[in-house]
């Protein structure tokens, strides 16, 4: 099953380029800023670039990365994969890895248009097989999660965020899954959700340093779990 990780952040994605001896491909998606990095097999990792010297972060530099990955790689599957923000109140742990249930948009609020509020909110499909994915690797062993994660184009959450996160259920926090899984929708690709807890939005209330704190070891435990769903894939292909 050929297989495409989208991913804003080098240091999220480095573990796994290494574990996998990725090579970079240059220049492949040129002009625009996306890196492809190549496994042996069919396993890739597209990061969205950077600017500035920085990653991009967010939706926009998402869709940008998971349209030119699909247009050009034709995956089987895309896997939108990195941190996010958890919530303690409901048993969110700093390190966990969780399998989203469901993605949706916590930003894009059109008032009193319940056909544009249903599109603002996304509520996009996700791979038909990641609940049994979920359940396999829970049999291994795994200390994995299993929520609805929501995306968002801000680092901290307004109270209008908060309040669209608790009236849908959302318990994971970020800033790219909604986009990625958003393009994958008009494409027909499958995609699912691997997202590892590196801050706990209603703890360290938008506290950077707290995310950079945790960002090795979150991204080291992201990668034992991305080992065993790539290989659950294989099984699959």
């Amino acid at each position: 099953m050929k297989t495409c990780y989208i991913m804003a952040m080098h240091a999220e994605a480095q573990p796994l380029i290494d574990h996998y001896k990725m090579k970079v491909v240059k220049d492949f998606f040129s002009p625009l800023p996306c890196e492809l990095y190549k496994a042996d097999g069919e396993l890739y990792v597209v990061l969205t670039g950077r600017d500035r010297e920085r990653d991009l972060i967010g939706c926009e530099a998402a869709c940008v990365a998971t349209m030119a990955a699909i247009q050009q790689l034709k995956p089987d599957i895309v896997i939108s994969s990195g941190t996010c923000g958890g919530l303690k109140r409901y048993g969110g742990e700093t390190g966990k890895v969780y399998i989203a249930s469901g993605v949706i948009f916590h930003d894009r609020r059109i008032p009193d248009d319940n056909a544009w509020g249903t599109q603002s909110l996304g509520n996009y499909p996700l791979w038909k097989g990641t609940e049994e994915l979920y359940e396999a690797l829970r049999r291994e062993g795994l200390d994995v999660g299993y929520e609805k994660v929501s995306t968002g184009s801000s680092f901290t959450l307004t109270k209008e965020d908060e309040a669209v996160i608790e009236e849908h259920g959302g318990r994971l926090i970020e800033m790219e899954g909604a986009a990625v899984a958003f393009v994958c929708s008009l494409y027909k690709v499958p995609v699912m959700l691997v997202k590892v807890v590196s801050n706990l939005c209603d703890e360290d209330d938008g506290d950077i340093e707290a995310f950079f704190d945790n960002l090795h070891t979150a991204s080291e435990n992201l990668l034992k779990v991305n080992e065993r769903v790539i290989e659950e894939l294989r099984v699959k292909s």
